[in-house]
């Protein structure tokens, strides 16, 4: 498969960075990866969930009741993937390779999603290569939605800022219906070649998805029938796919953050070292905002976690300080926005811009690698 390379030859910024958070981590004699706030969080949501789903299939509450705790549901959800099951999956939860496994099996396996896939997605091709068209997976719904300016334009994009809200709504079920299967059968993540499946990740793959057809289909179609149930089902997914979706996209396509846009397909190669790139495609928001950052799971410090994907996210906050000083002693951006609000807006304005008609025809192609 063929990479992009990045200079790490000038890579004195995150050397100099990563000896100060260490000390930070030395100093305080803290582990970097999870805590009891952390394993607390992780029982209050998870048995949050459960419990909204107990009370849904063997209590059956009225519809208006049903409903609101079916969006209840569809939140918890997108917050045991911010929260429990992205630290696990980038071993950050615990010390514990296993549990890391294993917590990070149940957060995204257990709500019909595969693990298998969204590391490479997430931990290896996202985080890498972060905002390159082409490579990046995150930025790869072209041509529904127009996400960078090498993507190719349609009309419809004119109007993408309204209708986006709606695409996100659906992304769960997406993902669980259409992204997993296509990238299972046709053995790649957008681009790049995905990871050769053993015996354990096809049965795996395939128990999931049986598991999941199970419990939040057939049972509660016996439950509720199926129009309540298609009711109950598309308000869950749409509230848990439009939490997850502005919260990772706020922290990408914003107005401060920067595309790949250099014709890459011939030498594959980018001019700063890998830790700058991240630093100039990535942004915070709602740093001060407690209540957002115990939702999202820190990931609206999605700078320090950019940089130290291993490092827990209820540390994210004390190292955010350590982070910013270094970006003002080697003169790099350090983007955020103040407030949740101000993020949504940026997001929305750049999304508006995207569905312009461009001027003229970029001179150079997005990136693919094959």
């Amino acid at each position: 498969m063929s990479k992009v390379t990045f200079n790490n030859n000038n890579n004195h910024f995150f050397i100099s960075l990563k000896s100060s958070v260490d000390e930070y981590f030395i100093k305080t004699k803290k582990s970097k990866t999870g805590n009891f706030q952390l394993y607390l969080k992780s029982v209050l949501l998870v048995g949050g969930a459960i419990a909204i789903y107990y009370c849904l299939m063997f209590i059956s509450p009225n519809i208006f009741t049903a409903v609101f705790l079916a969006a209840l549901f569809g939140f918890l959800n997108a917050c045991i993937g911010f929260s429990v099951m992205h630290d696990a999956n980038h071993g950050s939860y615990s010390k514990n390779n296993l549990l890391n496994d294993v917590i990070g099996m149940i957060g995204s396996n257990g709500l019909g999603a595969n693990a298998f896939f969204w590391k490479q997605k997430h931990n290896i091709i996202h985080h890498t290569y972060t905002n390159i068209d082409g490579i990046d997976d995150d930025i790869a719904k072209s041509p529904i939605i127009r996400q960078c300016e090498t993507q190719k334009w349609v009309p419809a994009h004119q109007v993408q800022h309204l209708y986006m809200p709606f695409v996100y709504s659906l992304s769960s079920i997406f993902w669980i219906f259409v992204m997993d299967f296509t990238k299972y059968f046709k053995r790649k993540i957008n681009n790049t070649v995905a990871w050769k499946m053993d015996l354990k990740n096809h049965i795996v793959f395939w128990l999931t998805k049986i598991w999941y057809f199970s419990m939040f289909i057939i049972f509660p179609i016996s439950v509720w029938g199926f129009g309540n149930w298609i009711i109950g089902f598309l308000v869950a997914n749409m509230a848990m796919g439009i939490t997850l979706s502005f919260v990772f996209q706020m922290a990408h396509v914003v107005e401060n953050t920067e595309f790949e846009h250099t014709p890459l397909d011939t030498t594959k190669h980018i001019e700063t070292a890998w830790a700058e790139h991240q630093i100039k495609t990535t942004s915070n928001f709602a740093m001060n905002n407690k209540i957002i950052s115990w939702f999202v799971g820190g990931l609206n410090f999605q700078v320090e976690h950019h940089l130290f994907p291993k490092i827990s996210h209820v540390h994210y906050p004390a190292i955010s300080k350590i982070v910013a000083e270094k970006c003002a002693e080697f003169n790099l951006p350090y983007n955020y926005y103040p407030s949740f609000q101000s993020a949504l807006k940026s997001h929305f304005k750049v999304m508006k811009n995207l569905g312009k008609k461009p001027v003229a025809e970029h001179k150079f192609e997005s990136l693919k690698v094959a």
